[in-house]
């Protein structure tokens, strides 16, 4: 079967081989064989597939894996040959405590991942899919879902009257503007682009800023409440914007840490933090139990992942160099 591996340490773009590899065995007891069908980019991935996060050569990337049930071990009784399913990105956190072991057993990271035709895993490894979602809808759960459900509904109670901060319109922050205005909040979106804004006002913003126009947009969108605060940022920029982010939250806000777009390392306002009793949280995905509340939340209020591009696997690097030119709205699908 055909898929995509890593090249030579440390990994490049250019490095990626598409080639042809072993298929996946007959699943044993408790495990199921897929046919993917679509997998989605995130950050995590392109940090893997660039090198900057280290793995070992030849690695299957890609985290997120949507398909086909084709065959079913003994004991499989969640799933029949037929099935579409969706992956987790934790495989071995099932529900309670974020696991111990970390990354070392994410696909596409700590083990091979989705960008191959087929697999063979345990059935806890996948969940089922919303109704009528496509593979390529699908495929967009995994991990930019996950992570913004995560950040709103499990770290935090977004409820009506609550207001939300997201940040840009890349795959975890569209899906926290959905979600949040399902749940019957009002959104703050900010980003660099007045177009991604007018697309962001389409799908419910409420406020609107250009943190390009407006510098100090933290203190823009403090106002924009009031001057209460920001119940729940969604961060995706890491150091770089934490600063405005606390400016913008409100006494007891929740900064939902997510992403490191803007920085990896940075100084931090300890007395705003203190000032304000400020909950600052990183976060990481969630768990099985997490996903499938999630999409169970998806079918409750008909919410569909805004994809705006599509490419073949063979392809996969230069869907990567779509990813950094910033020009993508929400995910961007790989199908298989």
């Amino acid at each position: 079967m055909k898929a995509i591996r890593t090249g030579a340490t440390p990994s490049t773009l250019d490095a990626l081989v598409f080639c042809d590899v072993d298929g996946p065995p007959e699943p044993a007891a408790g495990e199921i064989t897929v046919a993917l069908k679509a997998t989605s980019l995130n950050y995590h991935d392109y940090a893997v597939v660039t090198g900057m996060i280290p793995s070992q050569q030849g690695r299957i990337p890609m985290s997120d894996g949507a398909g086909v049930v084709t065959a079913v071990g003994d004991g499989v009784t969640e799933f029949s040959v037929g099935d579409p399913v969706v992956s987790t990105f934790f495989p071995d956190w099932l529900d309670g405590a974020p696991p111990k072991t970390g990354f070392t057993r994410v696909p596409g990271d700590g083990i091979d991942g989705y960008a191959r035709e087929a697999v063979t895993a345990p059935a806890s490894s996948f969940t089922r899919v919303p109704k009528s979602y496509s593979h390529a809808e699908a495929a967009t759960l995994t991990c930019a879902g996950l992570t913004a459900w995560r950040a709103l509904f499990v770290d935090n109670s977004v409820k009506p009257g609550d207001t939300v901060l997201v940040q840009g319109s890349g795959g975890v922050s569209v899906f926290a503007l959905q979600f949040a205005k399902a749940a019957g909040a009002t959104v703050i979106a900010t980003s660099s682009s007045g177009e991604k804004l007018e697309r962001l006002r389409d799908l419910g913003a409420d406020h609107l800023i250009n943190y390009r126009e407006v510098e100090e947009w933290g203190a823009k969108a403090h106002e924009l409440t009031g001057a209460y605060g920001v119940d729940c940022v969604v961060e995706v920029g890491g150091a770089g914007t934490l600063g405005q982010s606390m400016v913008a939250a409100c006494v007891g806000g929740h900064v939902a840490l997510i992403g490191v777009l803007a920085g990896f390392a940075g100084p931090v306002q300890t007395g705003l933090l203190m000032a304000k009793n400020l909950r600052v949280q990183g976060l990481t995905v969630g768990s099985r139990r997490h996903q499938l509340d999630m999409i169970a939340g998806i079918d409750a209020n008909g919410i569909r992942p805004e994809i705006s591009d599509n490419f073949p696997l063979e392809r996969l690097a230069a869907a990567f160099r779509h990813q950094e030119s910033g020009a993508h709205f929400g995910k961007i699908a790989v199908e298989i």
